[in-house]
């Protein structure tokens, strides 16, 4: 691993990406520290500590701890992920999007400003009633105001105030896409969760100190982490290979071709995309819940709370669609047929063309299946270890894929960089190789 992080270091263009995204991890986590204007601090955080709670946590996992300071980052990257799935679907069903797609980058490019747009207009529309919500907050016991000043003028700073802050952290995301090392938008969440994990180790040492957690837990929480991560591990890196044969070709008096190798198919071809989709889902009826007093949206706000019965099948429900959608919407078995063909390539034993593309997408749906088996299993388990164990939010399976998933994939991305530059790779052993 040190000779693999030195030969990184050596590279001029990749050391300028590691630590371009570094800074801008940074100027992310000083921009959660700066509180929203019109806020009574210590209000806010007595309301917290007295009505937090799953729901709490989740967003504040993915705030990376802005929510629980009320900072201008308090919506954080969600409003662009949920204008990111509106688009997606909307790409499927309206031909317009659809042939946007289809024109290359520059298409890809006019759908990403659409996305842009509709980001603000979410986050207006999110800011609006949590100033709403807030005026009428007040600290348990002592009664102060969490705004300090209620109206119009509170109103409209704090839609100002959030939405520049989500369109800031989607600019910083996608800078560092551009400009960085791995996914921006990923990595500011997977930064949010790994700058909350110390604060949650203390915390469940205090609850392990009061009685609420038994001492012998921490050792069997600790190995049941260490379980997860290896699953998760193995799965994020498993694939199925098919064997590519290309034909022989003469070229004047030689001939070329008549190789083998194989196309790489992950078993989770989505990744971390599908849960951060279907939290984002699952969000909107507790927000609106949290903020809107009115029976029948108390009622169903409190039929899909998190933990019930309900909210786990809708989000095991929107985890599968996503994991099938994103899947199709990245992977085209008849543009790999295709290319295939063109190439000269094919499967022994599969006629090319359509033959071909029929059976990579067959094994990519049995695939896609196991594929969104796992990618529950991992994200059900917070329901389990918040309800039954009462441990932090933090060492769910949800945090704890995004986290793993986010660095391997970065990894990847860094060693992809070091071979191409005739490195022996990011890690001593040969790198981040996929299971067969």
């Amino acid at each position: 691993m040190q000779a693999g992080v030195s030969n990184a270091a050596n590279i001029p263009e990749l050391r300028r990406r590691i630590l371009f995204t570094l800074f801008m991890l940074a100027v992310y986590r000083a921009g959660v520290q700066i509180p929203t204007p019109g806020i009574n601090g210590e209000a806010l955080t007595q309301f917290f500590a007295q009505s937090g709670g799953t729901l709490f946590d989740m967003f504040n996992m993915f705030s990376g701890g802005a929510l629980e300071n009320f900072s201008i980052f308090a919506l954080g990257i969600m409003p662009y992920i949920s204008a990111s799935i509106i688009f997606q679907l909307l790409t499927v069903v309206v031909p317009q999007l659809e042939a946007l797609s289809k024109e290359g980058q520059a298409g890809r490019h006019k759908i990403t400003q659409y996305t842009r747009y509709a980001t603000v207009v979410l986050s207006l529309v999110q800011g609006l009633f949590i100033s709403i919500g807030l005026e009428s907050m007040t600290a348990p016991g002592t009664g102060a105001m969490v705004v300090i000043e209620p109206g119009l003028s509170f109103r409209l700073m704090t839609m100002l105030t959030l939405t520049s802050g989500t369109a800031f952290i989607m600019w910083l995301g996608e800078q560092m896409t551009e400009r960085g090392i791995g996914n921006g938008i990923s990595l500011i969440i997977f930064a949010g969760i790994v700058a909350r994990m110390p604060a949650a180790i203390v915390n469940t040492f205090k609850m392990a100190g009061a009685g609420e957690i038994h001492y012998i837990m921490l050792p069997i929480l600790l190995v049941m982490m260490g379980a997860i991560i290896a699953f998760i591990i193995f799965f994020e890196t498993a694939q199925r290979r098919i064997p590519i044969q290309y034909a022989k070709r003469m070229v004047g008096r030689k001939m070329y071709g008549g190789q083998q190798s194989h196309l790489p198919l992950k078993v989770n071809m989505a990744g971390v995309i599908p849960p951060i989709f279907a939290s984002s889902i699952m969000m909107f009826p507790a927000t609106i819940g949290q903020f809107i007093q009115i029976d029948w949206v108390q009622q169903m706000s409190a039929a899909l709370s998190w933990g019930s019965v309900p909210h786990t099948l809708l989000f095991v429900g929107f985890i599968v669609f996503f994991c099938f959608f994103y899947t199709a919407v990245t992977f085209n078995p008849v543009d790999v047929a295709e290319n295939l063909k063109k190439n000269g390539g094919f499967v022994p034993g599969i006629r090319p063309g359509k033959k071909t593309a029929d059976f990579i997408d067959k094994i990519m749906v049995r695939l896609t299946v196991i594929g969104a088996v796992y990618v529950s299993l991992i994200c059900v388990l917070p329901t389990i270890l918040i309800n039954e164990l009462h441990v932090p939010f933090y060492f769910g399976g949800t945090a704890l894929l995004i986290v793993v998933g986010v660095a391997i994939d970065t990894m990847s991305q860094i060693e992809s960089h070091t071979v191409m530059r005739n490195y022996d790779g990011f890690m001593k052993s040969g790198g981040m190789k996929g299971r067969r």
